[in-house]
Order: structure tokens, then C-alpha cells, then sequence
């Protein structure tokens, strides 16, 4: 947030101008609260600050651009410690500020609005909430085919996050759909990326991946559409092996995909099948 406390120092001269003393004094105090690091400190008092600048004072953007960043921060510190009811708390009260103030930006503002939907997809399916989810992951599709989503999110997008002893896993989906011809090529629709962790609980190394994978069939009374892959990169090469045990329809049981994956690595299930494909040197 270091940057955002920069920011503040440089208009905390111009404000002094406005003869508002009671919103510089509460713009002042918050610039404080953020040298100090108390972003929740400074998110109250930008939340209340909001609604005494009028939008045609020059003061506005800021404290709108603020508001949302440290709303923003908060909501991801609530999220990586999985307190999904206060990370979508702050994540739609940010959506919302975001919404309700693009007019008033350019477009790097407005592409907020697709990263928050994203954390508001992630706490919904923490909260195992998925129906909820299903209107922002539709905003997403959305935005994928008008080719309006910024980078970073413009071809796939994280929609789950859990622990699970000293283990990080990360659900990402991507836009494409299921080809009709089941011989096109490898297509696959989810991926769950499991990770070590740091004595902080970050990220440490990628242990494996589980691949959400099309099942390639000529037989049309199989009455599934994707099986569960593992996936795991070495130096050498790539050590992949397919579980037949857990198959999905094209209308993936999100659900049952979750309480899969923590299944196999609780119980530590080995694929029903081995292949390696060595890497080119």
C-alpha cells in the first residue's frame, strides 16, 4: 500500500486550498492512518469521506480511487485466510463503488470491475455458495466475448481457493467450451494447482496440478464428458496419470469436483494410470 500513501502526499498541498477544513482534517488523518499501515483505519474514514465531496470537486477521484483500494485490500486479506462472509462483504461493497464511478475514470479504472467480480466468484464458492456465483462468472463470459477483459484475466480466471493442511489449491476455469468433436485435441476446462506452502502460509512450490480433462469418445452413450487428470512437472519431463473413478458431465458438479480433489489428497489416491512425457532438451 506504500503507493498509495505516496499518492496521498501529493495532494495533500492542493487540498489545503479548498477551504474544506473538516475534509482536510479527515483526508490528512487517513494519509497518517496509511504511513501507519492501518488500512482498515483509513478505509472508514474514506468511506466517510466519500459522500462530503461533491463528484465535480477535483478531491472526488481521489478519494473514490482510495475508497476502492483499500476496500480491495481488505477484502483480499480476508480472503486468503478463507473469511469468506467479510471478504465478499468488502468485495461488493467495492464492486459496487466501482460501478457507480467509472464515469468519472478512465478505462484502467474500469477494469476493476472484472478482477473484483473474480474475488466475488472466489468467496462465493468458499462460502459453497455457487448458484451466487453463477451472475458474476456469466459477467466474465461476457466480457470474454466482447473481448473487453483486461489482461491477466482475459482467458482464464481463479474462481476457488482453500487449505488444506500445509497444502494451497487454487481452482482456475477457462472460457473455452467443450469441443463437439471429442478427437479435436486435448481441451481442459478447470485446473486445480496445488502448492507447498511458506512458514507464512504463501505459496511455495507447485507440488501438482489436477486437470479437469475432455474425455476423448466415439462411443455417445458415455455418460460422462470430462475425467480428473494429475499432472506433475519434473525437469526430465511430465508425469501425468488419469482417476476413471471421477468423472463430471459438460455441467461440471462444482461441488463434488471440490470434495473430489480434497478426497484424493487426504486419502492420498494415486491415478488409475501412469504416462510420462519426456521434455525436449
Amino acid at each position: 500500500m506504500k503507493k498509495i500513501f505516496i499518492l496521498f502526499i501529493s495532494l495533500t498541498i492542493s487540498i489545503l486550498t479548498f477551504g474544506q477544513t473538516n475534509v482536510n482534517e479527515k483526508y490528512i488523518q487517513a494519509q497518517k492512518l496509511l504511513k501507519a499501515d492501518d488500512i482498515k483505519g483509513a478505509y472508514s474514514l474514506l468511506k466517510e469521506l466519500k459522500p462530503q465531496v461533491a463528484t465535480k470537486d477535483s478531491l472526488y477521484n481521489y478519494v473514490v480511487w482510495y475508497y476502492v483500494a483499500t476496500a480491495s485490500e481488505i477484502e483480499s486479506e480476508y480472503r486468503k485466510k478463507e473469511d469468506y462472509s467479510n471478504s465478499l462483504k468488502y468485495g461488493l461493497e467495492a464492486l459496487q463503488t466501482i460501478q457507480e464511478n467509472k464515469q468519472y475514470f478512465d478505462e484502467k479504472f474500469s477494469e476493476k470491475e472484472p478482477w473484483m467480480n473474480k474475488n466475488i466468484i472466489v468467496s462465493y464458492f468458499g462460502l459453497g455458495q455457487i448458484e451466487n456465483a453463477k451472475k458474476y462468472k456469466e459477467k466474465l463470459y461476457q466480457g470474454y466475448k466482447d473481448k473487453t477483459l483486461p489482461k491477466g484475466i482475459d482467458g482464464y480466471f481463479n474462481y476457488d481457493f482453500f487449505k488444506l493442511k500445509d497444502k494451497n489449491i487454487w481452482g482456475y476455469e477457462w472460457y473455452p467450451e467443450l469441443p463437439d468433436d471429442r478427437f479435436s485435441g486435448s481441451f481442459t476446462k478447470v485446473v486445480y494447482y496445488v502448492y507447498s506452502t511458506n512458514e507464512d502460509g504463501t505459496d511455495k512450490d507447485q507440488l501438482f496440478r489436477f486437470h479437469v480433462l475432455m474425455y476423448h469418445q466415439d462411443n455417445k452413450d458415455t455418460k460422462f464428458d470430462y475425467l480428473l487428470e494429475r499432472q506433475i512437472e519434473t525437469d526430465e519431463a511430465t508425469v501425468s496419470g488419469s482417476y476413471y473413478q471421477y468423472t463430471y458431465k459438460k455441467d461440471i458438479d462444482y461441488i463434488k469436483l471440490k470434495e473430489d480433489i480434497k478426497e484424493i489428497l487426504t486419502k492420498e489416491i494415486e491415478p488409475s494410470s501412469r504416462r510420462i512425457i519426456s521434455k525436449r532438451k
